[in-house]
């Protein structure tokens, strides 16, 4: 559906016609532009959009379908950038992600929301708030949504840092470090991690171009981004790399993580694979002794001597307090 639709020009929004060509004609008549909300619209629904807005087939079809990877796309008459917003849900302590696609052209900007993440009212309020940001156009639009969603990085990076350490200490506390759920926990949280990445991997070379730090990207300028804003992408494409840093630690420290409560499950396992060794062995004793008693042989050792009962099961005594006091000088009980 339609979320909103705003004419602004010189850092101000106006009253406009409903119209997308009239808005659009009126706002490149007063050199301004438009600004078109959408959320999860259908086909029809942007069809209108596409038709009035001149947008590529391509692009189109990018932004209905979603289920994209963050990207920056060059066409004859617009830009075309897809940025995908996480959010923390701190009830499931997991994220969950969405996408936004935004159409960038002469005078107008286009954005197309999927999922549950958050929204763009509180980009366009803090837009409307700081006129003179607004007055350089789409270019304002695309860098403070960009600026936004990496901002929502770094929030929901430091939360899953929280997460990890709770799972740290559950997993190397001496009650809980057996439990059979922790491997499916930190699998899950890896899952997690790798769903984190790839919204924020994937976003670093459109900024880098937007920002002027890419490959050739000072030869090249961007269709449709003002050049003067540069140093704006680039504070967002500083603030990436602080997230895909935090991200590749947190993806290092939670496969250490189950590498060492792997190993602490061997241990355990090791441990009482020994025990249960050192009962055995302990058990064995008294067995071979009964055995022997028990073959029916006629001259068997001190098999008619008064204390001949007594001292065997003496010797047995002994014997298993002999092996209990080796074991657990070992270790092994």
């Amino acid at each position: 559906m339609i979320v909103d639709c705003g004419i602004y020009r010189d850092g101000r929004r106006l009253e406009g016609p409903e119209d997308f060509s009239a808005a659009l004609a009126g706002a490149r008549a007063a050199g301004g532009f438009v600004w078109v909300g959408l959320h999860e619209p259908s086909a029809r629904e942007f069809d209108l959009v596409s038709q009035e807005f001149a947008l590529h087939a391509l692009a189109v079809e990018d932004a209905l379908k979603a289920h994209q990877r963050p990207k920056m796309e060059v066409y004859d008459d617009s830009l075309f950038v897809v940025l995908k917003s996480v959010v923390y849900e701190p009830r499931r302590d997991a994220v969950s992600t969405g996408e936004i696609m935004i159409f960038l052209g002469d005078a107008f900007v286009v954005t197309v929301r999927h999922g549950e993440g958050a929204g763009l009212a509180a980009v366009r309020s803090r837009l409307e708030r700081e006129p003179a940001l607004l007055g350089k156009g789409p270019t304002a639009v695309l860098y403070a949504i960009a600026d936004t969603v990496v901002d929502h990085y770094l929030d929901v990076a430091t939360e899953l840092q929280t997460d990890l350490e709770e799972l740290e200490a559950e997993v190397f506390s001496p009650a809980r470090a057996g439990s059979r759920h922790i491997a499916s926990r930190i699998y899950a949280f890896k899952r997690q991690i790798t769903e984190f990445r790839r919204a924020t991997v994937p976003l670093g070379p459109p900024l880098a171009r937007l920002g002027g730090t890419g490959p050739s990207a000072f030869a090249t300028a961007v269709p449709f981004v003002d050049d003067t804003a540069r140093p704006f992408f680039r504070d967002v494409s500083d603030h990436l790399t602080r997230v895909n840093e935090s991200v590749e630690s947190l993806d290092r420290l939670v496969s250490d993580v189950l590498s060492a409560h792997l190993a602490q499950t061997s241990v355990q396992q090791n441990d009482d694979m020994r025990k249960i060794s050192a009962w055995a062995a302990m058990a064995a004793v008294p067995t071979l002794i009964a055995g022997v008693y028990g073959m029916n042989f006629q001259h068997m050792p001190e098999l008619h001597w008064l204390w001949g009962y007594p001292a065997v099961i003496v010797l047995m005594v002994v014997l298993e307090v002999l092996l209990y006091r080796l074991f657990r000088r070992r270790d092994w009980l």
